[in-house]
């Protein structure tokens, strides 16, 4: 099968040049960043990758249109602090040119602080990756963003592995984004909060990651990865709640 790669980026030159180098395989490989002042351009012409510049849109709109970019029929959406591993790249090369799903899932591993992380809701997390663009595309939302396909959407083996947090400071760093944009989201839904609520919020996902999901397995980085997710989840409804009093 021939495919064209999908990634948005900004100010990630050393995750896209580790994310490019797994990309080996792919006919095409459409990078989309938001005015980024770093390496970008030069790790974009070390791997044979087509740049393109955009302003923000949001998570959803921004991918699509990195998708739009497209040339190929099938398209790889991956993130910048993402690498495709030997077997899932063998996976998608071995499929038919014209299958009948109109999507495959793919099984993702992540890391924390230096840790695979196999628990706390992470492990297994298979997500929509590779799709037919004529039958499939990203939804509009600013975060938290999907694929959306009309057909079937079958499973390839292998890993996508996903580094999204080697220190707390990245991990800090993105949550105010998140946050932010999660709670608007939630507020233009219409979606109104408490402190109250956000803090049983929180203490609930905690418990549900550590305890039901086996986060405590995943030993001290699991802990902390629990608790730090804890504080994402009342970070976003705090913030929801003063967007309702504003």
């Amino acid at each position: 099968m021939r495919v064209s790669a999908a990634i948005i980026t900004r100010q990630q030159a050393a995750a896209l040049d580790r994310c490019l180098g797994s990309l080996g395989f792919c006919a095409e490989i459409v990078v989309l960043d938001q005015g980024s002042t770093d390496e970008t351009a030069a790790v974009c012409a070390r791997h044979g990758a087509r740049l393109e510049q955009t302003e923000w849109l949001g998570f959803g709109p921004t991918k699509q249109r990195a998708v739009d970019l497209c040339t190929e029929r099938w398209v790889l959406s991956i993130d910048t602090d993402e690498v495709v591993t030997t077997e899932l790249a063998a996976a998608i090369t071995d499929l038919e040119a014209a299958p009948g799903p109109a999507a495959y899932s793919v099984n993702r591993l992540s890391r924390f602080l230096g840790h695979w992380v196999r628990h706390c809701g992470w492990y297994p997390d298979r997500v929509v990756r590779l799709f037919d663009r004529e039958r499939g595309g990203f939804d509009d939302r600013p975060v938290h963003e999907s694929v959306r396909v009309q057909g079937e959407v079958a499973r390839l083996p292998g890993l996508l592995h996903h580094y999204p947090y080697e220190s707390m400071e990245q991990y800090i760093a993105k949550l105010d984004r998140y946050t932010t944009a999660a709670a608007a989201d939630l507020h233009a839904e219409g979606r109104r909060g408490s402190l109250a609520a956000a803090v049983v919020r929180s203490q609930a996902a905690f418990w549900r990651m550590w305890l039901l999901q086996g986060g405590v397995l995943d030993g001290w980085a699991g802990t902390v990865l629990c608790q730090a997710s804890s504080f994402y989840v009342l970070s976003k409804y705090v913030k929801l709640w003063r967007l309702g009093r504003s």
